[in-house]
């Protein structure tokens, strides 16, 4: 065995040991006596796709993970040769000798850029506990990484300085980020040269995609990118029978986000509230879970899907948000992970203040649905697109199986990123529920348990009524 940057000490092993949980690039198993070799050989396959780790064997992997010590491949040297003729890729296996036992850790190294990692013809990955197969999005992503994406290739090329400054709205980009306007037409072209929206070929510019469907004055402009433009429908009841509208946006996405965020709420039905003998009209839908949705589904769309935009569907009990492309992640980790197939696209439209500075905003989406009293959002995915859905309002004996379950595990989520565990209490004042109902939210835990969606945080706690939870992932 080569020892190569290696050299693992007992306290990085019991910092490892102290994560809040594992994650992509990190694994404990317990293996005390044997580990199965084909279950090895996936689990540094998936951690290889995640972008490299490590497998520690001998260590329990529920909190507060024990050192327990493993007996598994008594001979690291011929086991890592082993696994560099079935894997095609090196990793070393280091022997560290805790006080608690023999540990085993696997420095799994990441994948090369542009390529993944297969064990017999599946690329794994982790979702979860689980090891899944890739998407297809996430597939075709990785092999074009090192290849020019989407965004920066060109929407219009041989472009003189009037014609950048005619076709792209170059003071709203001044105007979101707070900046003063250049006093000449040089700065603003040198400005959104560096950000890489146009770039200069020759004595011309090039103006890229990026640069497009960002501050595009009229999309249709731009050669396909007029069917990038997000649309929005007003159906009349909750089918597709009859539409009342159907509008297509105009602008790139920073220059038109905030008008497009208001015309959505401008169509979104009200609903009529008494309070203190005084009638006012609420919206059915908070604005702030259709603005975080929206910016989402801009950003994380596919926009090598051709044909295809965002779209916002809006009927009498529910709103539809969807975008082109499978997330990269479980939509069961969208509170609580980020990941972009967009970085480019996600960092502007962070630094333009549309979305997000860290995270995807799905906490804030779930936060505004619990503060309207609605169902949980519904997060879809289908052959083609990922779709969230806002329900109206619906009175918990109203409420399905799997409207309820949703709503209790996202409840756990939120309130595991705030550091805080849902208890029969939280969650019954989620659904505004007097004390009386108590035993109706326990059957509402038990169901979300039974689902795996959530765990009781506290083994050792054994009445039902003093218990806390986490999501299972946590």
């Amino acid at each position: 065995m080569n020892n190569r940057s290696m050299a693992t000490t007992i306290s990085q092993i019991d910092a490892w040991r102290a994560a809040p949980s594992e994650h992509q690039n990190l694994e404990f198993k317990e293996a005390k006596v044997q580990f199965d070799n084909r279950k090895l050989y996936k689990y540094c396959v998936a951690l290889a796709n995640e972008g490299g780790g490590h497998l520690l064997l001998g260590i329990e992997d529920q909190a507060p993970r024990k050192v327990v010590g493993t007996a598994a491949f008594s001979d690291p040297v011929e086991m890592a040769a082993k696994m560099f003729q079935t894997l095609g890729f090196r990793v070393d296996i280091e022997e560290v000798m805790h006080p608690d036992g023999r540990v085993l850790v696997f420095h799994i190294p990441s994948r090369a850029r542009g390529t993944a990692f297969d064990f017999e013809g599946a690329y794994l990955m982790r979702a979860g506990e689980e090891l899944v197969p890739m998407s297809e999005d996430r597939l075709r992503a990785i092999f074009a990484e090192g290849q020019p994406d989407w965004l920066a290739q060109a929407a219009l090329t041989d472009c003189n300085d009037d014609k950048v400054v005619q076709l792209l709205d170059t003071q709203s980009y001044f105007d979101l980020l707070h900046l003063p306007y250049p006093v000449n037409r040089a700065g603003v072209l040198d400005r959104f040269e560096g950000e890489k929206l146009i770039e200069r070929v020759e004595a011309s510019w090039t103006i890229t995609n990026l640069g497009a469907i960002l501050f595009a004055k009229k999309l249709q402009e731009f050669d396909r990118l007029g069917r990038k433009a997000p649309r929005v429908i007003v159906y009349e009841g909750t089918s597709k029978l009859k539409t009342k509208s159907d509008t297509v946006g105009t602008y790139g996405y920073a220059v038109g986000f905030q008008g497009l965020v208001e015309f959505i709420n401008g169509l979104v039905p009200s609903n009529e509230v008494i309070e203190q003998a005084l009638r006012r009209e609420v919206k059915m839908f908070p604005r702030i879970a259709a603005r975080e949705l929206v910016a989402n589904a801009l950003i994380h769309q596919d926009f090598t899907e051709s044909g295809n935009s965002v779209m916002i569907e809006i009927y009498d009990d529910r709103m539809e948000i969807s975008n082109p492309g499978k997330p990269f992640i479980s939509p069961d980790r969208f509170i609580d992970e980020y990941e972009s197939r967009n970085e480019r696209l996600a960092d502007l439209m962070r630094r333009l203040g549309i979305c997000e500075e860290k995270g995807s905003g799905i906490d804030k989406v779930i936060q505004a649905v619990e503060d309207y009293q609605l169902p949980g959002p519904d997060f879809r995915v289908g052959e083609r697109r990922t779709t969230a859905v806002l329900f109206a309002h619906l009175d918990i004996e109203d409420m399905n199986r799997n409207d309820r379950i949703r709503a209790c595990y996202q409840h756990c989520c939120l309130r595991y990123v705030m550091n805080e565990q849902m208890t029969n209490q939280s969650l019954r004042e989620r659904f505004n529920l007097p004390t009386g109902k108590a035993a109706t939210v326990s059957q509402i835990i038990a169901a979300t348990l039974d689902a795996g969606k959530i765990k009781v945080a506290d083994a050792a706690q054994k009445a039902p009524r003093y218990r806390s939870y986490i999501p299972f992932w946590a």
